[in-house]
């Protein structure tokens, strides 16, 4: 390295008189005994050496005048000699160059077909197998957020298999090694094998090879912003004095695929990001369309495209107008031409709109470019079906606390004067059962007697049915079946039905839980419910049906309890009021208006809820509903009479 060294630097010949001794190595490849060194110039890799050996002994220093002849005589061939390995060079270096790029050109055509990274990889692997005469080529890609580097990519056999996964700290791993480093590199043990020693400069010089050696070359994927990850050549074959060839062709060829791969996970980001933005497009609710500046749609989201039943395809570059109901279409084209359509806040407008099928709070934005002109506009409409269905159930629940409250303000009032007439009605009819049994009264009045009593027990009774209204009676509780107490009332009005040619139907569920009730008292509501309904299908002419129904509820908690008639229906002025006490829509004596308002006021105990309403087909239809003895937890627990 002395020797070297001192030719290198002083650009001057050195003579070496004991070559076997300071330069074995080389004394055996030339047969030698002593050497002479001389500089060559080298525009591509500065100062190359042309070793002369002398077969016979020379003195320790050649004679300045031999070596001065010596160098005047070779000074021609050392130049040309210069020149023919600079040419050898570059024309070495445009050959792999022209491969490197048809392989790199090769890969970008198939990535280019499929977008497929993988696939490319795999082709482009084996093709460097053949372009570097390896045993085995692999990829390995940068995984950032994991900090790993995946085997994405091999050619040949043996070797890691694919999808392993190397941390990038790890330092015994050839490929995190590598992704560090900032060019190609023969690996460790490598070095050794092949007889190969680096100078201070980090060139590669041979020192002893007789033939070629397989060596681990890796090379880092450097992109313009970030590592990519690395290549590694497994057994790739150098003859002496070409490691630098193999190193330079493999950092151009590690660029090239960088570029390349950097390339394919960009547009990667850029499809993965699209889709996000139209994934999140769809997802929205609300009817979106965008349009350009002639009014034609240029994207729509699905809500859009459902409501209209067309495909996205069929709705782009058609007038939006087409697609929108008239008012809609005229309210875009009066802001356009008032010049409101100027103004950069968005307005809104809420429109029945017959296109879209529903009501919608319309707003309109424009679209702008990046460089903040008007080159579009955004239609947002959101569907107001739902507020709306929102907003008639907080209606028909306001109703329902209104009737409630009233119902119980008024229990109270009817309570009081009830217990007040309870006492002296009592003693009415204490004394006027005593003249009845005693007899003493004339007998011509025997019958105005008769009719004073049962005049005072019809009033004792409506004070009863009162108290009952009011929540005054204790209720008797216990586990009952809903479908037995129905039953029992059907059967007692069976025999006016059939007077009255009215059809009773039957639709139990079998399976129904019990619920815990007064007996007699939901007896009382199910028979007020059927004599209403008998009375509806009467009064609407001979011959009809009554269809009683019990099920049990989606949340499986409460029992239900239908009686649908086909009379005449519910007058909608009186729904609101058809459970208050004493309103009724009978004529004069052929009813108190108690017997729906006590029914009401028996559910309400019970912990449920009764309700009223006219069926679509006809007639009316009375829902009852009780909660269940106790939570469901399997069939097991399903029971009926």
């Amino acid at each position: 390295m002395a020797a070297v060294t001192s030719a290198v630097e002083g650009r001057e010949p050195v003579f070496v008189s004991d070559a076997a001794r300071r330069m074995p190595d080389l004394a055996r490849r030339l047969d030698a005994k002593s050497l002479l060194l001389l500089p060559l110039k080298w525009s591509g890799a500065g100062i190359r050496l042309l070793a002369i050996g002398f077969r016979t002994p020379r003195s320790k220093t050649l004679p300045e005048a031999l070596a001065g002849k010596i160098a005047e005589a070779l000074a021609e061939t050392a130049d040309g000699f210069s020149i023919a390995l600079e040419l050898t060079h570059l024309r070495q270096r445009d050959v792999h160059h022209r491969e490197t790029r048809a392989l790199v050109d090769e890969l970008s055509a198939s990535l280019s077909a499929t977008l497929d990274l993988s696939a490319g990889l795999d082709a482009f692997c084996r093709s460097a197998n053949l372009l570097f005469g390896t045993d085995r080529a692999s990829v390995w890609i940068h995984d950032r957020r994991a900090r790993v580097l995946i085997l994405q990519a091999s050619s040949g056999t043996g070797g890691a298999p694919r999808g392993m996964r190397v941390g990038v700290d790890d330092e015994a791993a050839p490929p995190a090694i590598a992704m560090r480093c900032t060019r190609a590199e023969i690996v460790g043990g490598a070095r050794t094998a092949a007889g190969l020693s680096t100078t201070a400069e980090g060139s590669a010089i041979h020192t002893e090879a007789k033939e070629d050696a397989k060596v681990t070359v890796t090379v880092p994927l450097r992109g313009r912003r970030r590592a990519l990850g690395t290549i590694v050549f497994d057994g790739v074959r150098i003859r002496p004095g070409s490691e630098l060839d193999v190193l330079d062709r493999a950092d151009e060829l590690g660029q090239q695929l960088a570029g390349t791969i950097e390339n394919m996970q960009l547009l990667d980001d850029l499809i993965r990001s699209r889709r996000e933005l139209e994934n999140t497009f769809d997802s929205i609710t609300n009817l979106v369309a965008v349009t350009d500046r002639r009014g034609r749609l240029t994207h729509v989201n699905q809500a859009f495209a459902a409501r209209r039943g067309r495909t996205r395809d069929e709705l782009v570059n058609a007038p939006l107008a087409d697609h929108v109901g008239a008012e809609l279409a005229q309210w875009m084209t009066d802001l356009e031409s008032s010049g409101a359509a100027d103004a950069d806040i968005a307005v809104s407008r809420e429109i029945l709109d017959p296109v879209l099928r529903g009501p919608f709070m319309v707003t309109l934005t424009h679209l702008v470019n990046p460089e903040r002109e008007r080159v579009g506009r955004v239609m947002v409409a959101r569907d107001l079906t739902p507020h709306t269905q929102l907003e008639a159930e907080r209606e028909e629940l306001r109703k329902r606390l209104t009737q409630t409250e009233k119902l119980a303000a008024l229990g109270q009032f009817v309570a009081g004067i009830a217990h007040e007439l309870n006492n002296p009605l009592q003693g009415v009819l204490g004394h006027m059962e005593l003249l009845r049994v005693t007899g003493a009264f004339p007998k011509q009045l025997r019958k105005e007697v008769q009719t004073i009593y049962r005049e005072a027990d019809r009033a004792a009774k409506i004070v009863r049915n009162l108290l009952v209204f009011a929540g005054s009676r204790r209720l008797a509780r216990r586990s009952v079946s809903v479908n037995a107490v129905l039953q029992k009332v059907l059967t007692l009005r069976a025999s006016t039905c059939r007077a009255l040619d009215i059809e009773l139907v039957r639709h139990y569920d079998e399976k129904l839980p019990r619920v815990k009730s007064d007996p007699l008292l939901l007896h009382q509501v199910f028979l007020n419910m059927v004599m209403n309904a008998e009375h509806a299908v009467a009064a609407k002419g001979r011959g009809g049906r009554i269809e009683v129904t019990t099920s049990l509820s989606p949340g499986r908690d409460r029992v239900v309890a239908m009686v649908r008639d086909t009379g005449t229906g519910i007058a909608e002025d009186t729904l609101s009021r058809i459970f208050e006490p004493f309103y009724t829509t009978k004529e004069v004596g052929q009813g108190t208006g108690l017997g729906l308002a006590i029914a009401y006021g028996i559910v309400q105990e019970h912990g449920g809820q009764i309700m009223a309403a006219n069926h679509p087909e006809g007639g009316a239809i009375f829902t009852v509903e009780l909660p269940t003895a106790a939570p469901l937890a399997g069939p097991s627990e399903l029971f009926h009479d």
